[in-house]
């Protein structure tokens, strides 16, 4: 194992801070080689996936010491040291960049517009070939961005980091919630068996959700590319990046973290990055919905927060899913779905304030567009 250590600029005189990526297996010029990467906490409040990445570390040790290691494997388990480290009287506040205001999983690289002048008559027949060609380039033009901001300067690391890779898993969670992932709508199929492997609940699909967010900076560029050259120039879906959704917010456990790596490392057995026969693929649970299919709930008015449905539940459109109760007038309102489908996550509040979005549905039908993801 290698251990990089990535310095990001002082945001104030007297401070430090840095990135650090541990890599396992075979180390292969960038961009030449099979490789996964995993992150969590880029939500720095999102804490699961930084046990889940703990003990993925200690299973990739005894993977590397049998020599089963099959690819380049990069951890990043503090994906955003500067957002662990924003605590406001004693709360954690680490989805949004205290300096900017923007949330620290919007805003990576588009690469498709700087790609393009640069790949015109350089790509031909040959698919590998092709897929050398676009990373050298995609990592030529991470190199050259110029970040204004210390948070930019982290966003072009993770960036630098994940985007030659084949596996991009970014580890997230919700306030309440089931597992579920989010992937591009072309990567949908070959992402089933992480979501068979996890027990997923639900898969959630676009081609482009808004806001450039960290998983479709490593993907987007891929299917965008294949589109705009053709047939003529094979270009394979490269990257297959995944935004999984490790659940709630405080389930935070040994037992269930072990669990999720152990998932994660049958994953990649099943795909062949680690050397050694998979467990047979477990039933899926779900099959994809479009992200534009999801119904976000929302509060009528202001009120007391009463659940009536949890998490996990199937829902029928019409069917209610919570009380909005108002202390002052005593007014209660239920909350009605008017999709159907599973109600995946909502809020940990119990109060809500005028038009809080409280839940989310995972519905089979597209109806929405624009900007897809949550603030």
């Amino acid at each position: 194992m290698q251990i990089q250590q990535h310095a990001l600029p002082d945001i104030s005189s007297g401070t430090v801070r840095e990135l650090r990526s541990f890599h396992y297996g075979s180390f292969a010029q960038s961009g030449q080689g099979r490789k996964v990467y995993i992150q969590s906490s880029l939500h720095a409040d999102e804490i699961p996936g930084m046990l889940v990445n703990y003990y993925l570390r200690e299973m990739l040790e005894q993977y590397e010491k049998i020599a089963a290691i099959a690819a380049e494997i990069v951890l990043v388990p503090v994906a955003n040291p500067i957002g662990l480290a924003q605590d406001i009287q004693g709360t954690a506040f680490g989805r949004f960049d205290l300096a900017t205001g923007i949330n620290f999983n919007r805003g990576y690289r588009h690469l498709t517009p700087h790609l393009l002048p640069l790949l015109e008559s350089k790509l031909g027949a040959d698919a590998n070939e092709n897929v050398k060609l676009i990373r050298q380039q995609a990592l030529a033009v991470l190199r050259e961005w110029q970040p204004d901001t210390a948070t930019d300067h982290q966003k072009k690391i993770l960036q630098t980091l994940a985007v030659d890779a084949d596996i991009v898993l970014d580890l997230h969670c919700d306030n309440q919630a089931v597992m579920h992932l989010y992937t591009g709508t072309p990567l949908a199929d070959d992402c089933m068996p992480l979501a068979a492997y996890l027990g997923a609940q639900a898969v959630l699909v676009s081609v482009l959700s808004g806001d450039d967010p960290f998983d479709e900076s490593c993907s987007r560029h891929w299917w965008e590319l294949a589109q705009h050259f053709g047939t003529a120039t094979p270009i394979p879906n490269a990257c297959m990046a995944i935004t999984v959704e490790l659940r709630g917010e405080t389930e935070v456990s040994h037992e269930v973290a072990q669990a999720d790596a152990l998932a994660i490392i049958n994953f990649l057995r099943h795909a062949g990055y680690l050397r050694g026969k998979a467990p047979a693929l477990p039933q899926a649970l779900c099959q994809p919905t479009p992200l534009e299919g999801v119904e976000p709930l929302r509060a009528p008015h202001a009120g007391i927060l009463v659940f009536t449905r949890e998490t996990g539940d199937y829902i029928e459109a019409g069917e209610k899913v919570a009380d909005i109760v108002d202390p002052v007038s005593a007014r209660m309102t239920p909350v009605l779905a008017t999709v159907s489908g599973i109600l995946f996550a909502r809020v940990a509040r119990r109060y809500a304030t005028h038009g809080m979005r409280i839940a989310k549905i995972a519905g089979p039908v597209a109806y929405r567009t624009g900007n897809l993801l949550s603030l």
